[in-house]
């Protein structure tokens, strides 16, 4: 009898750390990144496709009446023209969501991560209702009432809930698991990325083309209100602690995270200081990687609708597997090469270094960054072995933001053999086997930083990713426009590649801060000889 009293308690005990980890503040987090990702892009096809028909319902208004076989918008005037205004609406939006990173980082240190998350997901719903109403005026009226509608990012977007949710997942997370976890956000904003582009596209073609934004309002409202009763509370405070530099104000402040793009004044274990510019070069790298890949998906679905007669459907299937295997490969594939690779990283560090720490001031191989996080001065001892796993880690984190980049720039640019529509799927399904740089970056990022700053320079590298994306569109927009125009549209993927190239050279630069070094704050020692690092 006892043991049948006794046998539900121990049922119960179990149960309840499943119970807590489901509930867990992380697993709410990536819940809402599924949510809101998914809520921000039920549009993003239909919009495509709008811009298109649009741009065609102008291009009649002043030219005569089609007459023969087929659709009338396949010219290669209404293509280009298309691509133009898509380019147009992509540099307003970027634009808006670059300043709409500062607002977003003003608003959490004001009033915290949890309160600006919920300010992100309610200015969209607005956006996305005059979205709808520009589908009823059509033509050039409605592209530029469909384009005006962005102006609204400036106070809430894609931009800001992804730097807000990054923030609160880095508040959050252990170090040795930050990058895991980075991967696993985007995983599930890849999903819900997915689940939006398939969802958008077939109630767009089976319902109305007003419908998905409809459903996007709606399904944002309810992200709002999600975000202010789920997620977890982070004090803004938090967010600047134990940083004892002078606090700047006004638009120092405001502006105050493109400081930690530059240069870094790092005192060796000699008492030299020197200049560390491995966050410059990261950044850069990542800017060009950005440029290089970023107009991807949108020229994949541009040169599928010109060369292949993809509609919204076959748009929204095409970038529904690239978003699905990209979320499949972060959440589940990803952590496991970091950990892997930080092991590997580790063993072969171990075996090469029982020397002194005589190279620590000029390493050679990507292995042999292994310096102790700036952090630690804010911790107990002087040194723990736990820091060295942590920059090994972080070691590995870079050397795989490098090939991830280059893999991406190759199957990019394979992209110009595709002689069937069924080639472009083929496409969709390999780009995301190459991705994880963006989680790698923020990995290596908050590792070359200290606590105070993690928020930061998230920010910032953030800022660095909208400004080159805001870049691609523009570039990589008006190459496709002009190759269109000429009927060569295929050479735009070769050129996404050569930059490619350009971006993992500059990832070559980058480098931890030599080992045991320290944070100089750049007020402090102004008189103390200063050289830049070797």
């Amino acid at each position: 009898m006892a043991n049948d009293e006794t046998a539900p308690l121990l049922g119960g005990s179990d149960a309840a750390p499943k119970r807590a980890a489901l509930f867990s503040p992380a697993t709410r987090i990536l819940f809402a990144g599924f949510i809101i990702s998914l809520s921000f892009s039920y549009t993003q096809t239909p919009i495509l496709y709008t811009f298109h028909v649009m741009v065609c319902e102008e291009y009649y208004r002043h030219a005569p009446a089609y007459e023969g076989p087929g659709d009338r918008c396949s010219r290669n005037e209404i293509d280009a023209g298309a691509a133009a205004q898509l380019a147009i609406m992509g540099c307003a939006t970027i634009v808006c969501a670059i300043l709409n990173l500062f607002i977003t980082g003003w608003q959490m240190r004001r009033v915290g991560p949890k309160m600006a998350l919920a300010i992100q997901t309610f200015f969209p719903v607005i956006r996305v209702s005059i979205q709808a109403a520009s589908l009823w005026v059509g033509a050039g009226g409605g592209l530029i009432v469909m384009q005006m509608s962005q102006i609204l990012t400036l106070m809430g977007g894609p931009a800001g809930y992804i730097l807000v949710l990054n923030t609160i997942i880095a508040e959050i997370t252990e170090p040795a698991a930050r990058t895991a976890m980075f991967g696993r956000l985007q995983g599930v904003v890849m999903l819900g990325v997915a689940l939006g582009y398939l969802v958008g596209g077939i109630v767009a073609e089976r319902v109305s083309i007003k419908a998905p934004f409809d459903l996007a309002a709606i399904s944002l409202a309810l992200c709002c209100v999600y975000s202010c009763l789920f997620v977890p509370y982070v004090d803004p405070k938090s967010l600047t602690a134990g940083d004892k530099g002078p606090k700047a104000k006004g638009l120092s402040a405001f502006f105050g995270p493109l400081k930690a793009l530059g240069s870094q004044r790092m005192r060796l274990t000699d008492g030299r200081i020197v200049r560390h510019y491995g966050i410059f070069f990261l950044a850069l790298g990542v800017f060009t990687g950005v440029l290089a890949t970023g107009y991807a998906p949108t020229l994949i679905q541009m040169y599928a609708m010109t060369k292949f007669g993809f509609r919204s459907t076959n748009n929204s299937l095409l970038m529904a597997v690239n978003c699905l295997i990209r979320g499949i490969f972060l959440m589940f594939v990803f952590p496991h090469i970091i950990s892997y690779g930080r092991r590997w990283f580790k063993t072969s560090t171990g075996v090469a270094s029982p020397e002194p720490d005589l190279d620590t001031v000029i390493p050679t191989e990507p292995r042999d960054f292994d310096p102790v996080p700036i952090t630690v001065a804010d911790q107990e001892p002087a040194k723990p072995p736990s820091p060295v796993e942590r920059t090994e880690g972080a070691a590995f984190d870079l050397f795989f933001l490098r090939w991830s980049l280059l893999i991406d720039g190759v199957i990019t640019a394979s992209s110009a053999f595709a002689t069937q529509g069924w080639h472009m799927y083929m496409v969709g399904f390999l780009l995301p086997l190459a991705s994880g740089s963006a989680p790698a970056s923020k990995g290596v990022l908050t590792e070359m930083v200290p606590a105070s700053q993690k928020a930061e320079v998230l920010q910032a590298m953030t800022l660095v990713e909208y400004t080159a994306t805001f870049t691609t569109l523009g570039l990589f927009g008006a190459i496709f426009s002009t190759l269109a125009d000429a009927g060569k549209s295929y050479l735009t993927f070769y050129c996404n590649a050569a930059i490619a190239i350009v971006g993992v050279c500059l990832l070559l630069f980058s480098r931890f801060p030599p080992q045991d070094s320290e944070l100089v704050p750049e007020q402090a020692d102004e008189n103390s000889p200063m050289q830049d690092e070797p």
